[in-house]
């Protein structure tokens, strides 16, 4: 039996394009009468032929605050434009990786995700929407271009009228006319997928030989604490206090879920205090992570880098072997060592998982990884927090075989007396006014090569520009780049994940094959005083002091 369809006169909001990562404003915004329908309704309208006409959609979300009413509202939408099936997880829950994971294992057609990934939440916080495609990445320019279109030219949006909300907590198929629901335990398939990745008995072994090796996880209160505790706990046997804030809150429990030593404080704190062997943290939606020890914290640059060159020791990529390695452009050069050691082909893509997923389709990359602390392979099309951590353990589990008593801070050294360091460091000033960040961004593109600054000599001043080697598609503007003789580089770039005003974003990096044990903001002190003083950083925007520094 056909559902009954109205349809609702509105017109188009400014503003709804969707960013790197969908459509994030606050929850206000998202609040207002059609706002959030017409974005939905332009996915539908824009969605990859075939369309929506008796399609399969998975929809879940990161828990935040408002996620549970928008689920309700892109299955009535979503059934009135012809999809047949929704997938969702319990609760409306699913992390990102999860999505991506299961929109690849049943063959759907696409997924729409729930989230502002590490922006906070609750009322008066960040709400978003976002829309990976059949191969369970991030969508494309190309849709999101049309998403965008849909939204300027809307007049109305399709709903469909249902007897009564769909139960998000019981597990099953529940109809609504000829439209099928089902509710899906939001962790089991992950873990499963986890599990053929990693070597579990390696990790249970190392645990059980190791009994003075501790670990412990932080979710910020975001979606990860449910896999968190299936994976670490009850599957790798992790005593129960080796988890922190592991219960998803609508409002992340006040705090910031971002994995970073500022908003991850209380991580970083107790790592230090307890003398912890391996601290690790993830993001709000569960595509970021944070790696550390009591006495080292490894950057995200170093940890792709770290994990492909100990990629052998992966069953998957024993199984599947290596076909390629990537960073995005502002990530340390460090992986590049890896590749060129390895004789493996080396990417260097836009910030944006969506510019990885073409090369993993085409069966040219397997590592790949992103300085904002993402890291993944080709096992799904997005970045993978909890991915990143049981890496970490799977390779700890490894050396230990060989070298008993490795730690983090040994694993680091050892590959630095290999590769040599690529120092790198990370400033954020968030929420900026638009305005002057986009005017310091303009007075940096004239600057010219062949000056010299306190000795080091700028050879290019670029914006970075990247030609897709498989669609031949062209992304411009992604990034100012000052590059100096000596490979150090300092690169400017505004960010596309906030929710209001402009997040700057300064990335420094050096590379020292002898000096590899200093601390970072020592090593690059000389290049953080260049970066401010030509960006003139201070007279654009007003800020004298970074919100965050990485």
């Amino acid at each position: 039996m056909s559902l009954s369809v109205r349809s609702v006169p509105t017109s188009p909001f400014e503003g709804q394009k969707p960013g790197t990562s969908g459509l994030r404003k606050r929850v206000s915004v998202f609040k207002q009468q059609h706002y959030t329908e017409n974005f939905v309704q332009a996915i539908f309208t824009a969605m990859p032929a075939p369309g929506p006409q008796d399609a399969t959609l998975v929809v879940g979300g990161d828990g935040r605050y408002y996620m549970k009413d928008v689920v309700q509202k892109i299955v009535r939408i979503g059934a009135a434009n012809g999809i047949r099936k929704f997938i969702i997880g319990q609760d409306g829950i699913l992390s990102t990786p999860a999505a991506s994971a299961l929109i690849r294992k049943r063959k759907a057609d696409g997924g729409i995700i729930l989230t502002a990934s590490h922006n906070p939440g609750g009322p008066q916080n960040d709400f978003g929407i976002k829309y990976n495609t059949r191969n369970g990445g991030p969508a494309p320019e190309s849709v999101t271009d049309a998403i965008y279109q849909a939204t300027c030219s809307i007049a109305e949006y399709k709903e469909a009228e249902l007897a009564q909300p769909v139960d998000l907590v019981a597990i099953g198929v529940q109809r609504f006319g000829n439209v099928e629901v089902e509710i899906v335990d939001s962790v089991a398939d992950y873990v499963e997928l986890t599990k053929e990745i990693f070597d579990f008995e390696l990790i249970r072994k190392f645990r059980q030989q190791n009994p003075k090796f501790t670990l412990l996880f932080d979710a910020l209160s975001g979606v990860t604490g449910p896999y968190g505790r299936r994976i670490f706990v009850d599957e790798l046997g992790f005593p129960e206090s080796s988890l922190e804030q592991c219960t998803p809150l609508e409002d992340f429990g006040g705090g910031h879920p971002d994995p970073n030593l500022t908003y991850a404080h209380k991580l970083v704190e107790r790592v230090s205090k307890e003398q912890t062997s391996l601290g690790a943290a993830s993001d709000g939606d569960g595509d970021r992570n944070m790696v550390l020890s009591h006495d080292w914290f490894v950057t995200p640059s170093d940890s792709v880098a770290v994990i492909a060159h100990y990629a052998e020791c992966i069953p998957y990529f024993k199984r599947t072997g290596i076909h390629g390695l990537a960073r995005s452009m502002p990530t340390s050069c460090a992986i590049d060592r890896v590749a060129a050691a390895k004789q493996l082909e080396v990417f260097e893509v836009p910030t944006g998982w969506k510019f990885f997923g073409n090369l993993m389709d085409a069966g040219r990359l397997s590592i790949c990884g992103e300085e904002s602390f993402g890291t993944g392979s080709d096992h799904i099309r997005e970045k993978d927090g909890i991915w990143a951590i049981v890496a970490w353990l799977n390779i700890i589990a490894h050396v230990s075989q060989t070298t008993p008593g490795a730690t983090v801070r040994s694993i680091m050294l050892d590959f630095y007396s290999i590769y040599g360091r690529n120092y790198f460091t990370r400033y954020d000033y968030e929420e900026v006014s638009s305005e002057g960040a986009s005017q310091m961004m303009d007075y940096l593109r004239t600057l010219k090569a062949g000056v010299s600054y306190n000795g080091y000599e700028v050879v290019k001043v670029d914006d970075f520009e990247y030609t897709d080697p498989i669609d031949h598609s062209v992304s411009r503007n992604q990034g100012l780049r000052i590059i100096f003789k000596d490979t150090s580089r300092i690169i400017f770039r505004l960010s596309g994940t906030g929710s209001q005003g402009a997040t700057v974003r300064i990335y420094i990096e050096r590379y020292d094959d002898k000096q590899c044990d200093l601390d970072a903001q020592v090593a690059l002190k000389p290049l953080v005083d260049i970066a401010l003083k030509v960006s003139k950083l201070e007279e654009y925007t007003g800020r004298k002091e970074p919100t965050v520094i990485t």
